[in-house]
């Protein structure tokens, strides 16, 4: 969602994420991935299983992407607070509020790929958050990009050191038409999420999600620091949880919009 959408909901998603987080064993499995480069993703704090190398790098837990530098980062920062599934961010957010991002689209996508975007844009914007998205021509601070992958359905990561958002959103080619525009708005929400700041909704238990066994993402070297004002109850229908079907259409619920207004 970083991540892969199997982007990376609170009712156990079967389906498509599901679908596609077992093809990541399969076509991007450890074989792909040396030892060295498992070694340090897991010195991280992030999960080995499933790894898929990419142009640039790795998708790790589903959508996450880290690049060469990433791996040499060892140091974890920021509180972990673990208790049930609740709205987590990241140690590093987007700073220089109110701020303006804008999002770019490539011409490779169809116009309801493109629609999609601008109504993901506007669930953003119509919570009135000091930050405020405009998609643009080309350019953007956010690009989102076609790639021609199996391995994942959508990828991103997090906000950088100097406080912008995560520059790139890949989408694959593959699952970016023949979905509903209810299903390809939250895909692009989620990852859009985590170009801002957060987590999976459900990171100390992905299976919740994605069904399988007891799944914990763990807080790795980029934080998993649960938000104030969100419940530790089960959240079956945020944003940002690591699955969901081909047929789901998520808007922010009431414990997305506390967490977003948190912090934006």
């Amino acid at each position: 969602m970083r991540k892969l959408f199997p982007i990376f909901g609170a009712a156990l998603f079967a389906a498509l994420f599901i679908i596609a987080c077992k093809k990541s064993v399969k076509e991007a499995g450890t074989a792909e991935v040396s030892k060295d480069v498992l070694t340090q993703i897991s010195a991280l704090g992030f999960a080995t299983d499933n790894v898929a190398a990419t142009d640039g790098g790795y998708i790790v837990e589903g959508d996450i992407f880290l690049s060469p530098s990433d791996l040499k980062t060892s140091q974890v920062t920021g509180k972990l607070l673990v208790a049930n599934v609740e709205q987590y961010r990241t140690t590093q957010l987007v700073t220089g509020l109110p701020r303006t991002i804008t999002v770019s689209v490539s011409s490779s996508f169809n116009s309801t790929f493109v629609s999609a975007v601008d109504a993901a844009l506007e669930r953003y914007n119509a919570e009135n958050l000091q930050l405020t998205f405009v998609r643009v021509a080309s350019g953007g601070t956010i690009q989102i990009k076609m790639v021609n992958t199996n391995q994942y359905i959508a990828s991103s990561g997090f906000p950088t050191s100097a406080g912008n958002p995560y520059g790139t959103i890949s989408y694959a080619k593959r699952y970016a038409s023949g979905y509903s525009l209810g299903f390809l708005t939250t895909v692009i929400a989620h990852e859009m999420g985590h170009c801002i700041g957060f987590r999976h909704t459900d990171y100390m238990d992905r299976s919740y999600s994605c069904g399988g066994s007891a799944y914990n993402e763990g807080a790795s070297t980029v934080g998993a620091i649960n938000i104030p004002g969100t419940p530790t109850a089960i959240d079956p229908n945020s944003w940002m949880l690591a699955c969901l079907s081909a047929t789901t259409d998520r808007p922010f619920n009431a414990n997305d919009k506390i967490a977003l207004n948190a912090l934006y």
